[in-house]
């Protein structure tokens, strides 16, 4: 395969792919972001050799409120299914590919707001996304809905106590993760400020825990990026198998 382009749907400026930026920088891999929020089109995925979706404060059924949402997922739908491009959906874009293929997402039992476990499943353990990950991680969880039925054919590759889909695959090639690995020195900080997560994290724990969150993160953040430059090879190198 030539050198790979790759797509990346955003739906809020500041959620974009965080560190995974860098490791793209590194490989000379080019990619195109579209701001869905701001208007602005899904190109012709004949262009590209993967998509990522990134996370937003939507809600995958609120298409009322925000139009695009459906015609996001019937470009999931076409890009999984008929062009079987490699996939990767963060927390909103994991339950986006849920909801395309099929599955059903609606508000989580217990939120999960934090620094907090998951374990990868047999199926997580020999999933080639998964490749050189611990069995069990810390990971940083920002989400107030879950996926409650994965698609039919799904395979759960992590599960947490309150969440039983944390992580799964869609086929070879398409993979939803509910937590987020993407994360910078500024993330947390940054979504802090949009109103919808700093009510969600008030919420869950109390007022102030911004800053708690901040050095949570700060603590782990060079375990979060060890994790993601792992996840990000193993991608990478089922997108560069993908003809093969």
């Amino acid at each position: 395969m030539a050198r790979p382009r790759i797509l990346v749907l955003q739906h809020i400026a500041i959620e974009h792919p965080g560190v995974l930026r860098q490791y793209l920088r590194e490989d000379g891999i080019e990619w195109d972001a579209v701001e869905l929020d701001e208007g602005e089109a899904i190109p012709d995925l004949g262009r590209y050799d993967g998509l990522w979706v990134m996370g937003g404060p939507m809600d995958v059924w609120e298409e009322d409120a925000h139009p695009w949402l459906a015609g996001e997922k019937a470009a999931i739908r076409e890009a999984v299914i008929e062009r079987s491009l490699p996939y990767l959906g963060l927390c909103l874009g994991h339950q986006l590919l849920a909801a395309a293929l099929g599955g059903e997402v609606g508000p989580a039992g217990r939120p999960e707001i934090g620094i907090l476990e998951v374990a990868l499943s047999e199926a997580g353990r020999g999933s080639a996304l998964f490749t050189g990950v611990s069995d069990r991680f810390k990971c940083l969880q920002w989400h107030s809905a879950e996926v409650l039925r994965e698609p039919d054919g799904a395979q759960i590759l992590a599960a947490s106590p309150a969440c039983r889909v944390q992580a799964m695959a869609c086929g070879e090639r398409a993979f939803g993760i509910q937590y987020h690995v993407e994360l910078t020195a500024d993330t947390v900080g940054q979504w802090g400020e949009v109103p919808a997560y700093k009510a969600a994290l008030e919420k869950n724990l109390g007022p102030g825990a911004l800053e708690g969150m901040k050095s949570g993160a700060d603590e782990h953040m060079a375990a979060f990026n060890q994790d993601a430059r792992q996840l990000y090879r193993n991608f990478m190198a089922i997108l560069r198998g993908r003809g093969n």
